[in-house]
């Protein structure tokens, strides 16, 4: 009977995905649903990483993390969690072969959110972001690929791109609850207190930079079963973007920018067009 559980388990990462981000799994829905619940089952293990860092404050979260990683160990090794995020997870990653070294490089970088508040240089915050999004955009394209090596090596420098992308999106949109009540600042060099123009200006044409590949060398030579919903997530993205790059810098940390639930169903329908005349 333990798929009955396992069934459970991965209904719990949809309903984790649903709760914690609309917009993401309004991109999974429009994956194919053969691989729909493994996506599911990654974003539930990355998310309840990064509720430990960023929101359980009145929790020793060091002790969360080292527990949760502990957990996620012994359902690798016993092919079993009765955590059903962990049992989910476990699951995916032995059945399309993620890197173990993906799974480390993501819970490094939950573990420096737990004390490292300032990224100097150009090589940690490279690294931080490597860890914390490219790899989770690696094990999707685990996914997608199912087993395809040589689609994989092809398209792996545009899924890291695109993860940083949207990280990148994310540290702009959060600036205010980054900066004021975490007390992080990701972008090396910036003073965030004070973002002038030209600052911003970089960090917005590194973001561009990254998705352009990303959709060029990328999301154009996903699979079938893949590339409508990663297309949404980007369209999603790109559109925050573009609502940042609208927001003056000195106010660009008072403000989080949102795309409201009309603007999403515009877009998805812009979207499906878009596909169903083999535009993307």
């Amino acid at each position: 009977m333990k798929h009955l559980f396992d069934q459970v388990s991965y209904d719990t990462s949809k309903l984790v995905t649903k709760k914690y981000s609309t917009s993401f799994s309004l991109a999974v829905k429009m994956l194919s649903p053969k691989i729909r619940a493994a996506i599911y089952n990654i974003y539930g293990f990355v998310r309840f990483a990064d509720e430990i860092v960023d929101t359980f404050h009145d929790y020793n979260k060091e002790e969360l993390l080292n527990d949760f990683e502990l957990d996620y160990y012994k359902a690798v090794e016993n092919g079993i969690s009765l955590n059903p995020i962990l049992n989910a997870f476990q699951s995916t990653v032995r059945e399309y072969n993620i890197d173990d070294d993906m799974v480390q490089a993501f819970l490094k970088s939950m573990r420096a959110d737990l004390s490292k508040t300032v990224y100097d240089t150009q090589e940690e915050y490279k690294e931080y972001i490597y860890g914390s999004a490219d790899v989770v955009g690696l094990m999707c394209l685990k996914v997608f690929v199912d087993g395809n090596e040589k689609m994989y090596d092809e398209l792996k420098l545009a899924a890291m791109r695109l993860g940083s992308a949207f990280q990148k999106v994310n540290f702009l949109r959060d600036l205010k609850d980054d900066y004021e009540i975490l007390n992080r600042s990701y972008f090396p060099n910036v003073d965030l207190s004070s973002l002038n123009a030209e600052s911003k200006d970089l960090i917005i044409q590194e973001i561009e930079d990254d998705f352009n590949y990303a959709f060029t060398h990328g999301i154009l030579k996903l699979p079938i079963e893949a590339k409508f919903g990663v297309y949404m997530a980007y369209r999603y993205y790109r559109k925050l973007l573009r609502k940042l790059k609208s927001v003056p810098s000195s106010k660009i940390i008072e403000t989080r920018v949102r795309i409201s639930d009309p603007m999403k169903l515009n877009l998805l329908a812009r979207s499906y067009v878009k596909y169903k005349l083999n535009m993307i």
